[in-house]
């Protein structure tokens, strides 16, 4: 995906990166939430929260602090990546998702010292929100999620999609949205917080606003799931003597003004390393068979067209390796392992969540 450092997409394109779907443009000034941003049930359909809870005074903190004097957006608006493209690739996210890192991160969340009214999950760059409908069903208790985005579309839809109504154990599960600038992002926006979690966020992240994250979750005291960070490699079957050039340019471009791409990972984890946190990282790889033939397509194309965007000489020879590698899908012949890796940082508890 990108971000306001490099280029957006063409009209009608998908996002160029494997692993980013859901986060969105990281670095670019955001108003604040509108008022019409609400606490709803994860199933959407209103606010099934009572009136004068969180839900409201929620909506008064802001997601992140804010320049000084008002920045107006371009004339076309923050930019959209397309539900139908987030819909194609939830299925994968959610079978690549690193299941080892849950039993950890419930053990974790043990440690906190609970709310009453449950726990408090923020997801950062939620895109349509199929982070909450992935793991909250994976978590007992009452939740309330919110779900951070620079684009009012997608909170609009990440609010209004069928999710989940329930926890593991049957309790609720309600949302509210967020809009803000996440590369902003400040302690006391996590005020409260039991969980903080990202799809795809890291790599879109420079290492100062990596650093920014890991200190803003640990202020907090709450731990942190990272999921599906690029990791800089791919294997597609049957290889072909251009894989490993194409894998290189399109590194490079992941790391373009200073992005940290496949390094992301990495930084991240010495960054909460640093303020005390005990960090796990697993790997959480995309495999795409004849099954997921359409998200293998989409992904080609634009895993391709960032390559040649790097790399222009690439063109003529990339054109001929995707048609080649298009032909093998649609013929149900190409297998690829896109690979990504989850991160769960378990900070040190401060009370935040009292």
């Amino acid at each position: 995906m990108s971000t306001s450092k490099r280029p957006a997409p063409a009209a009608g394109s998908v996002p160029v990166r494997s692993g980013l779907g859901e986060a969105r443009d990281a670095a670019s000034p955001l108003v604040p939430a509108a008022p019409s941003d609400r606490s709803v049930g994860l199933s959407g359909g209103g606010s099934d929260r009572p009136a004068g809870r969180r839900s409201e005074g929620a909506a008064e903190r802001p997601t992140v602090r804010l320049r000084e004097a008002p920045v107006p957006q371009p004339p076309a608006g923050p930019p959209r990546y397309a539900p139908e493209w987030l819909r194609l690739r939830e299925p994968a996210d959610a079978a690549a998702r690193a299941h080892d890192l849950i039993e950890p991160l419930r053990a974790g969340l043990a440690r906190l010292k609970g709310r009453a009214d449950g726990l408090v999950v923020h997801d950062l760059g939620c895109g349509t929100g199929s982070m909450g409908r992935w793991l909250a069903p994976l978590l007992d208790g009452p939740q309330h999620w919110v779900l951070h985005d620079r684009d009012p579309y997608l909170l609009h839809f990440a609010a209004a999609v069928a999710a989940p109504r329930a926890a593991a154990d049957g309790s609720r599960v309600t949302v509210e949205t967020r809009r803000g600038d996440l590369a902003r992002l400040t302690p006391d926006a996590l005020t409260g917080a039991a969980l903080v979690t990202a799809s795809a966020l890291l790599d879109v992240l420079t290492a100062a606003e990596v650093g920014r994250l890991a200190a803003a979750c640990t202020a907090a005291g709450c731990p942190a799931l990272l999921t599906l960070s690029v990791a800089g490699r791919v294997g597609l079957t049957p290889a072909h003597p251009l894989d490993a050039e194409i894998t290189e340019a399109f590194n490079d471009h992941q790391r373009r003004t200073g992005m940290l791409g496949p390094d992301a990972v990495t930084t991240a984890a010495e960054a909460f390393a640093g303020h005390g946190a005990t960090v796990r990282a697993h790997s959480s790889p995309w495999r795409l068979g004849p099954g997921e033939g359409e998200l293998t397509a989409q992904w080609l194309r634009g895993w391709v067209g960032a390559a040649v965007e790097q790399r222009p000489e690439l063109r003529e020879r990339a054109g001929r390796y995707l048609d080649e590698r298009l032909a093998a899908c649609a013929a149900g012949e190409l297998r690829v392992i896109v690979h990504h890796t989850d991160l769960l940082a378990l900070c040190r508890p401060t009370g935040g969540t009292s």
